[in-house]
């Protein structure tokens, strides 16, 4: 539709050959131009997702991540999986009863016993008039046979029996998996207590390394007021001491924040990068309050462990009445099929036979002694289900009232660390003044010392217990885990 450049108008032959020289010099530089432009863009896209793979990689290991990689990894989690597939396992072969059993039978046999070549010719269909000359009837050349068979039986009744049988396995299944539930929160309540030991040992060593500051500090401080006449050798001596005694306290809360990683590996089994490991500090939680007799109540009703002793008396009085049901008549079914012949691959004979049979215990002494054995397991049942129920009671009662003292006890350690902060302060003028000795300033910030480290403690102490209780009432699982974060 529109002409080129070159086609417009007329031009020298070497005016036109310098435009054509531009030009391609223009589409040139274009096209490094655009090629820089697209590997500049891909340089930041991998730059960007570099950053963001690393960043992914070396974020901070939350609680939830440890809880989940826990269920993952721990040993413990995969036993209490294998019991609950084993007992699933036995819960379809008590089934298996009620089906029909076929079986396949190939025999070969040879033999010159008169009785046997009698029966083997009569069932191979080959018996001829000869063969009742006495002389083959009493001694008779040796005979091969081929005998192929299909067996069956099937129990038609059995008075219940197995239905009960399979009651009980189904409830015992039942009873396994929810102490599987329970051992996953065994496993979640001990990942929590490791975790949150670890925010605490790390805890421990800021404060260990704000004491080393403060006593260096002090012993700078002692040792120019040594120097200006102000104090005597001793106190500098004294701050001297002071300081080595806190350096000694920072090393060993170092080595207490290595044996609570180890802890919280063990608890999650599995090994910790250390880029992961620097999670966030320790402080306090928003924490739920749950009313004591809810929690009572709810535990009882829905506990997995009171669950599962729940089902295990149901299994048991299933099991009573299958030994009751085990005194009843049984009737079963039997036929057979076989195919004699004197080669593999001959002609031959085929027979069959079924029948019914009716079965029943005259005197059924085993089976009384095993009613008697299903009943005292029921008694014992019952008893250790209403031993659960006030075990769990007092257990939830005591979580209940260790985490109430926990958190007034965090209240009054936020209290004391405020007026230990101040106590220090003051005493600190005074020493500069000449007021007060270093004796006096060493006391007091120990226990300003301990009132942090108090503190802290009390801090951990007040979610751990509100773990403690969450897991006595058996609400403590992988979802419920975000509300102690």
């Amino acid at each position: 539709m529109y002409r080129s450049v070159r086609d417009s108008y007329h031009r020298p032959k070497w005016v036109s050959g310098s435009i054509d020289t531009l030009i391609r010099r223009c589409n040139w530089r274009k096209m490094r131009t655009t090629q820089h432009v697209r590997l500049s863009l891909l340089s930041v896209l991998l730059a960007v997702s570099w950053q963001a793979g690393h960043a992914q990689q070396s974020s901070p290991l939350t609680l939830q991540e440890a809880v989940a990689l826990s269920l993952d990894k721990n040993p413990a989690r995969e036993i209490s999986r294998a019991e609950v597939d084993a007992t699933r396992s036995e819960s379809r072969m008590a089934r298996i009863v009620l089906l029909p059993n076929l079986s396949f039978k190939e025999a070969i046999t040879r033999g010159n016993d008169p009785v046997y070549v009698f029966g083997t010719r009569l069932r191979q269909q080959r018996f001829a008039l000869n063969d009742f000359a006495l002389n083959n009837l009493n001694r008779p050349l040796p005979i091969n046979n081929f005998a192929t068979s299909l067996l069956g039986n099937w129990m038609a009744f059995d008075s219940w029996h197995t239905q009960f049988e399979i009651r009980r396995m189904d409830l015992l299944g039942k009873s396994s998996s929810a102490g599987a539930t329970r051992s996953d929160q065994a496993i979640i309540y001990r990942t929590v207590a490791a975790y949150e030991s670890v925010l605490f040992a790390m805890r421990q060593v800021e404060v260990n390394e704000q004491d080393v500051e403060t006593a260096t500090v002090l012993q700078s401080s002692s040792a120019n007021r040594v120097e200006a006449g102000l104090a005597i050798d001793a106190d500098k001596l004294t701050a001297d001491v002071n300081l080595a005694q806190r350096q000694q306290d920072l090393i060993a809360a170092q080595g207490r924040v290595q044996i609570a990683w180890a802890e919280l590996e063990g608890a999650m089994g599995v090994a910790i990068p250390s880029e992961q490991r620097k999670l966030q500090p320790l402080a306090e939680r928003e924490l739920t309050p749950i009313p004591l007799s809810e929690a009572v109540a709810s535990a009882v009703k829905s506990r997995p462990d009171r669950q599962s002793l729940a089902l295990q008396r149901d299994a048991q009085s299933a099991a009573v009445q299958s030994a009751k049901a085990a005194f009843g008549p049984q009737i079963n079914t039997y036929g057979t099929w076989e195919a004699d012949r004197e080669s593999l691959t001959g002609s031959g004979g085929n027979n069959w036979v079924a029948g019914v049979e009716l079965r029943m215990d005259i005197f059924p002494i085993a089976k009384r002694e095993g009613l008697m054995t299903a009943k005292v397991g029921l008694r014992r049942a019952e008893a250790a289900t209403a031993s659960a129920d006030q075990e769990i009671r007092l257990e939830v009662t005591r979580a209940y009232y260790e985490h109430q003292a926990a958190q007034q006890m965090l209240v009054v350690a936020r209290a004391s660390t405020s007026q230990a902060d101040e106590s220090l302060r003051i005493l600190k003028d005074r020493y500069e003044a000449g007021l007060a000795t270093m004796t006096d300033l060493l006391r007091v910030e120990d226990a300003q010392r301990q009132s942090r480290a108090n503190y802290w403690q009390a801090v951990s102490r007040d979610t751990l217990t509100y773990a403690n209780l969450k897991f006595a009432i058996g609400t403590l699982n992988q979802g419920s885990v975000g509300d102690l974060q």
